[in-house]
């Protein structure tokens, strides 16, 4: 919801600043801070989209297959999303440590420091690389432990009804 309202306001910001052109008035900032939302929001609402299983797979052998081969495929698709999160967490790191260590400043009149939007969008990406890796290791063990409808229902796809 807060990521809703976030774009929504960006969304009007927007539309302000467009309408009041007409008007011989202008404020600036409003692609640089729709910006700075659009990559918390991402960064944010992908670990959301882990939690509530939101992400798309293509199933048609999952399926046709029995359970346990049905835990494989979803813990094959569970890992390949982790290491993506990893590593997309890993070098996005250097992006603030950079910017921390040069006190870098938006190049726009709102001269914003970078370290407040990038910690933002980074903790997103650390948050969806810690939970996609601890949700890999437990159902890693459910497998192991062939608790494979409590992996469906973890990280299956759910009941499109």
């Amino acid at each position: 919801m807060t990521a809703g309202l976030a774009l929504l306001a960006c969304i009007i910001l927007i539309i302000l600043d467009i309408v009041l052109r007409e008007f011989g008035i202008s404020f600036s900032g409003s692609e640089e801070i729709s910006g700075y939302v659009m990559a918390a929001v991402t960064s944010w609402g992908i670990c959301y989209g882990l939690t509530v299983k939101a992400h798309v797979r293509i199933d048609f052998l999952r399926a046709k297959s029995n359970s346990f081969i049905r835990s494989l495929f979803d813990l094959i698709a569970l890992a390949a999303l982790s290491y993506v999160a990893v590593y997309l967490a890993y070098y996005a790191i250097p992006v603030l440590t950079k910017t921390l260590k040069s006190g870098a400043l938006s190049n726009t009149a709102m001269e914003v420091p970078l370290y407040l939007p990038q910690s933002i969008w980074l903790a997103g990406w650390i948050w969806f690389a810690i939970s996609s890796s601890l949700l890999l290791i437990i159902s890693i063990i459910l497998v192991l432990q062939g608790k494979y409808e409590l992996v469906d229902k973890n990280i299956g796809i759910g009941d499109e009804s």
